[in-house]
């Protein structure tokens, strides 16, 4: 069986790992990694493979930067002269960047089964481009591997078959499980300690912050207002704060403080930092204050208070179950809420089911099983828990 498996951003970096370290595991399955190039530069790209162990892809597409339409479409042109030379058994995207949706289209117009990793959730926001790819690319997928249960229903909703649904877990998790030990044992930059006003050591004493989602640093005004509320949290801890280049990009044009700089205000502001050093900073922080849906989970799995500065979530179960506490876009309940958290009242969480680090052994277990290759290897490696994992 030959599975053409597709990254493109850096998000699908780390949900794609732990599926090739499973699928190198199995010698009978020919995988050909494509990395459309979505993402190029160092640290939102090669860190990433670095970090994370990820074999050299076959192929680069390189297509770089643009709007979503002109990537969509030169991913799909460079993508078909691929899919014609390799003629993939299966077709397995990741995610919801514009990486998957192209991948998905140019398979299925190619006759090529989709197999969807993190199918089924939804914000039920279509200004997010976001969820506008998750819809377009489950419309059109075979197999849809789901994290979470709410997913499943969406689906079952949308009129995808039953059968095709399978409940494995989340592959983020496993990517977590598998790199937290070497994080742990990384060194937190001297300069960042010292910055940060910590130079004994960061452990617990600061916030992490991400934002870089449209709604929230797009308009001038809701990025003054919630920066304005970061300055007041970093009045009782530090806050760290990775920029991403869009994010940066909007400070400096809304006169912001858009640089590196000193901390004065008690907001360091970095560079965008590897998978592991994240990581790390991720597992020892007293909260996190976030827009991103991947770290609503990370933080639900690492059992660290998570503030999501969005009006809805796609990731429900980080909510109901988890860490994660929606804030919307309100400056002041963002302020409010976190200084619960550092009184030691903020909301508690557990781990969701099938959150254990074998989704990815499911997910390869599933292709095997249903593309009818009997070759599960005889030492037991695919020997799971005896929980039915699918959706039927």
């Amino acid at each position: 069986m030959r599975i053409l498996t597709i990254v493109g951003a850096r998000p699908n970096f780390v949900k794609v790992a732990p599926l090739m370290e499973e699928l190198g595991h199995h010698s009978d399955i020919e995988t050909v990694l494509v990395h459309t190039g979505q993402h190029y530069d160092y640290e939102m790209s090669r860190a990433f493979f670095e970090d994370l162990e990820i074999p050299e892809p076959h192929v680069n597409l390189e297509v770089g930067s643009g709007t979503a339409v002109t990537q969509t479409a030169e991913i799909m042109l460079r993508l078909q002269r691929v899919m014609e030379e390799t003629q993939p058994d299966v077709v397995v995207v990741v995610g919801d960047v514009n990486s998957t949706l192209s991948a998905a289209l140019t398979a299925v117009k190619m006759g090529r089964p989709i197999a969807h990793v993190e199918a089924g959730l939804r914000s039920f926001d279509r200004a997010m481009p976001e969820e506008v790819n998750r819809v377009l690319t489950d419309a059109i997928s075979d197999f849809l591997f789901v994290t979470e249960p709410s997913a499943v229903d969406n689906l079952l909703r949308e009129g995808r078959p039953k059968e095709r649904i399978f409940l494995v877990g989340n592959v983020m998790i496993d990517a977590l499980r598998r790199f937290l030990p070497h994080a742990k044992r990384r060194a937190v930059p001297p300069e960042l300690c010292a910055r940060s006003k910590h130079n004994g050591g960061l452990a617990g004493s600061y916030g992490l912050v991400t934002l870089h989602r449209p709604s929230a640093v797009d308009n001038l005004g809701t990025l003054r207002a919630i920066w304005e509320a970061l300055e007041e949290i970093a009045k009782e801890v530090p806050l760290i704060f990775p920029l991403h280049p869009r994010t940066q990009n909007r400070m400096k044009e809304g006169g912001l403080c858009g640089s590196w700089q000193d901390a004065s205000n008690g907001v360091c502001l970095v560079p965008p930092m590897s998978y592991l050093q994240f990581l790390k900073l991720q597992s020892e922080a007293a909260l996190v204050i976030t827009d991103s849906g991947g770290v609503q989970e990370e933080t639900t799995a690492l059992g660290v208070p998570c503030l999501t500065v969005r009006e809805n979530t796609e990731r429900p179960i980080t909510i109901s179950e988890g860490t994660n506490l929606l804030v919307g876009l309100n400056a002041g309940r963002l302020v409010q809420e976190a200084r619960k958290i550092l009184r030691g009242e903020g909301k508690k969480g557990q781990v969701p089911t099938l959150w254990d680090g074998h989704a990815s052994a499911r997910i390869v277990r599933t292709l095997v099983d249903q593309v009818g290759i009997d070759h599960l290897s005889a030492t037991g490696r695919y020997a799971l828990p005896s929980r039915d994992w699918r959706a039927t």
